[in-house]
């Protein structure tokens, strides 16, 4: 029989940006993510940021000179999208178009009754805000 790997959670998503220094605000000043660490990484003419969601999950923004742009329409192989969990979609949202992000209209998940909408970063790079499950409240 064979082994599965004990995989306990995700730990970061990596993004590559076009323009570090307004990825670098978008995510920590916009979306509100901590700077956990930031590193100028000589030799490649790169920096490497990480940043930290509230429950210690991560995101790894890299710049790089002249990446090439992602493909995303029509949808390619790969990684679709990337989601956050949010409490309040239509509150997160509202507070997106606030500061000048677009935001798609929101919708529900058919399979799960959970409301969520689409809008992107900086590079065009797909993000979802997907409505956390309520949590039943106990009887009085």
């Amino acid at each position: 029989m064979n082994a599965t790997p004990k995989l306990a959670r995700i730990h970061h998503a990596a993004i590559i940006c076009s323009d570090y220094a307004v990825s670098k605000r978008f995510y920590s000043e916009v979306l509100g993510l901590r700077i956990v660490a930031e590193h100028l990484r000589a030799e490649r003419n790169s920096y490497k940021l990480d940043l930290a969601l509230p429950d210690g999950s991560q995101i790894e923004l890299f710049s790089f000179p002249d990446p090439p742009p992602r493909v995303s329409r029509p949808e390619a192989r790969g990684l679709r999208h990337l989601a956050f969990e949010v409490p309040d979609v239509r509150a997160a949202a509202d507070a997106l178009e606030a500061q000048g992000i677009a935001v798609e209209p929101i919708r529900v998940d058919e399979y799960t009754g959970r409301r969520f909408t689409f809008f992107a970063d900086p590079d065009g790079l797909p993000l979802e805000l997907y409505e956390a499950a309520q949590t039943p409240s106990p009887c009085a």
